[in-house]
């Protein structure tokens, strides 16, 4: 393109809210089109509008033909998810709840487990090598993680089912030399290296990069150019650090099956404190309620910083721009008293582990908040169990007469002394199954057992300790 010619056609973009993004990374001109100024609740947006609005898009390869083709029909898209642990955390929730937007939208999503890119660990986003796992662990790994990307994908919609597949099945039968001549020869090193997070490993001279993580790209691009080749798969979404291997899908599909593809990235999750998304003090936020309790994972979206609540709501909800305007406008008026936290978080946790947890986990953290255990199940008293100190008494000390109380406290470690303990109850800061004790001679007897074994104790508003009798 001539130089005139070029500014012209720059102009008409601009005119046009279009603005380019760096062409250096992998594709030479990248438009991504300004949301429309229309009344969306007039006419329901698009789904690229919808991305938009929620603050969705990173960066979009040749957005404006990416508008057209899922304007035109059914496009095909896939996202992948290495199972570098037996479940995935709440920081793969964006791009499977993406997924599920499009399918939401008629498209035909695939969720692709890394069977293969899994035994070798992508270095993006990491400043160290990835601990090589055994072929086991791998298995059993992507076995834990399907039926979480099963939970949001529909695999048995008429329309447009959902499909799940692992790139061990196409990679592992592929000879090295094969792969060298036949995927290899496409990229060159100058290539490789420019990538972000390949170069920055590769300027520690103590930590470096080893060959099979900067080989990542390649078995990356060869999974979009098969899933292309055999399924029609057009587009690949993924988080912003994934923009140097989704491009070089992209020209491996372009240079050996000489036809067009897309790639669209998604920001990755910060926290407005600073602190890293999806970790709190015990530790990373499953999406296995073996890992990470329901009730836990309540809490997590509960706790969420007010800078952060409406951002997730857009991000980890399907609920509509209405909707989260509304809870936008509570939150402002009143933000203390959490509306828009708790929405999000009976959300998200309905979304991932079904509408009966979800109220068993509101329940007891109504409970831990002072509420009464009327109609309280099992079930749910056990999510408290889980997450508030325990002790265990002989079941022979309630019987007959019981145990004082003011003891009880004592050795549940809730006060330091009798003496203490004493003054705690007379002063109405101690409770019995979220009962307030009024009496200095109480004692506890098996009838005060909740399901025949435990006692919840509390002390103050907070600090809660579970007694089990065995």
């Amino acid at each position: 393109m001539g130089g005139e010619k070029f500014q012209n056609s720059l102009q008409m973009f601009q005119k046009n809210g279009v603005r380019l993004l760096d062409g250096s990374r992998g594709v030479n001109f990248t438009l991504v089109p300004k949301p429309l100024g229309r009344d969306k609740t007039a006419v329901p947006m698009t789904i690229y509008e919808e991305l938009t609005w929620r603050g969705l898009i990173a960066d979009c390869t040749d957005a404006e033909e990416l508008g057209r083709r899922l304007h035109a029909g059914r496009v095909t898209l896939y996202c992948g998810f290495d199972p570098t642990a037996d479940s995935l955390h709440v920081g793969s929730l964006v791009p499977l709840i993406t997924l599920r937007r499009f399918q939401e939208a008629g498209h035909l999503p695939i969720a692709v487990a890394g069977g293969a890119t899994g035994s070798i660990g992508d270095p993006s986003g990491k400043s160290q090598e990835r601990q090589l796992l055994t072929r086991d662990q791998i298995a059993a790994n992507v076995a834990g993680v399907r039926p979480q990307l099963a939970r949001l994908l529909e695999f048995e919609r008429p329309e447009n089912p959902a499909r799940l597949v692992d790139n061990a099945d196409w990679t592992e039968g592929v000879r090295f030399i094969d792969f060298l001549r036949d995927i290899g020869k496409y990229f060159t090193v100058n290539q490789m290296v420019a990538k972000e997070s390949v170069r920055a490993r590769m300027e520690d001279r103590e930590v470096g990069i080893s060959y099979t993580e900067f080989s990542y790209m390649l078995l990356q691009a060869f999974d979009f150019y098969v899933l292309n080749r055999d399924l029609g798969c057009d587009l690949q979404i993924g988080g912003s650090d994934q923009w140097g291997n989704i491009t070089a899908g992209i020209e491996l599909i372009r240079k050996k099956l000489s036809k067009p593809s897309f790639g669209l990235t998604l920001p990755l999750i910060t926290k407005a404190d600073g602190t890293k998304f999806g970790k709190t003090e015990s530790g990373t936020v499953w999406l296995d309620r073996r890992r990470t309790s329901v009730y836990r994972f309540y809490q997590f979206w509960v706790n969420a910083d007010d800078r952060d609540v409406v951002r997730y709501l857009k991000y980890f909800t399907f609920l509509s721009q209405a909707e989260i305007v509304d809870l936008e406008s509570q939150h402002a008026t009143n933000p203390g008293g959490r509306i828009a936290h708790r929405a999000l978080a009976k959300s998200v946790t309905t979304l991932m582990h079904g509408e009966a947890a979800t109220q068993e986990a509101i329940r007891a953290s109504e409970i831990l908040f002072g509420g009464g255990l009327e109609g309280i199940g099992e079930s749910t008293f056990n999510e408290i169990v889980g997450e508030v100190p325990t002790r265990s008494l002989s079941r022979a000390r309630f019987e007959g007469e019981g145990l004082p109380a003011v003891e009880l406290a004592v050795e549940a470690g809730l006060c330091p002394s009798k003496g203490q303990a004493r003054k705690d109850l007379e002063g109405g800061g101690l409770s019995l199954n979220n009962a307030r004790l009024t009496d200095v001679g109480h004692r506890v007897t098996v009838a005060d057992f909740l399901f025949n074994r435990y006692l919840l104790l509390r002390k103050g508003r907070r600090n809660y300790v579970v007694v089990t009798a065995d």
